[in-house]
């Protein structure tokens, strides 16, 4: 009689595992879109401005719609590409960094109100494209746009898959052709100030640093895992643990 063989991914023990490590993302994404939605719907009567001469030789160009809402599919890609991955380390620095910058805008956008006035008056034709636009512009406001995430975590995603070796050269290539396509669509947009892009870039290469250059994403994930395990592995990651806490004491 033929051995059934049961996928990986389908044994129960491994979806309840990666259920659990999939719940900080799930509980932050609640706390996210709370905290973002409060700011979306509260009116202040001051807001700074964020503008560039250069954002008004930007033309618009409504085709741009459709990178800009690929968006939402790649990051969710990227993340569940990770999480289902055997490789929990590279599923957390991808966490710790997207979750970095989001939480960052959301300070911002509560301690410094922005917004921009770049969208046309009039869209300038009528098509499937300037269709989506107008449904676009019309559930986002233009408030709070500084940096933006669109940028960030587009950004975040390609660096995690080009770091990672999972993913074969195609994958690499087409993800940079669309975290390019991304960039460029929240300016061909009028959703962003060039000032809003240079400000995810600039947040991006912190985020690298920290989440890539440094022991301080694989310190934390050791000691949840310590926390966790027990027996001879316990005792092996606490030697992990204290190997890179003596590292970094050395560096600091």
């Amino acid at each position: 009689m033929k051995k059934q063989v049961i996928h990986p991914i389908r044994q129960p023990g491994r979806l309840r595992e990666r259920f659990f490590l999939a719940l900080p993302m799930i509980l932050y994404g609640f706390v996210y879109l709370l905290w973002w939605s409060g700011l979306e719907q509260t009116n202040l009567r001051h807001y700074s401005e964020i503008h560039s001469v250069i954002d008004d030789m930007i033309p618009f160009v409504e085709i741009f719609i459709v990178p800009y809402l690929l968006w939402f599919g790649y990051c969710l890609f990227t993340v569940l590409y990770f999480l289902f991955g055997d490789d929990k380390e590279e599923y957390a620095r991808v966490l710790a960094f997207l979750g970095f910058g989001m939480t960052l805008f959301l300070v911002i956008s509560t301690l410094f109100p922005n917004e921009l006035h770049l969208r046309p008056a009039y869209l300038p034709r009528d098509n499937v494209f300037t269709r989506m636009v107008a449904g676009l512009y019309a559930r986002d406001t233009s408030t709070n746009v500084f940096p933006s995430i669109h940028v960030y975590n587009a950004i975040g995603c390609h660096l995690a898959l080009s770091y990672s070796e999972r993913p074969s050269l195609r994958t690499r290539r087409l993800s940079l052709v669309l975290c390019i396509s991304i960039v460029l669509s929240t300016m061909f947009l009028k959703q962003h100030s060039v000032y809003d892009v240079l400000g995810a870039m600039a947040l991006c290469v912190v985020a690298d640093y920290l989440v890539y250059r440094t022991s301080l994403v694989k310190f934390v994930n050791l000691s949840h895992q310590l926390v966790t395990a027990d027996g001879d592995k316990s005792a092996a990651l606490a030697g992990q643990v204290d190997q890179i806490s003596h590292s970094r004491k050395a560096h600091s």
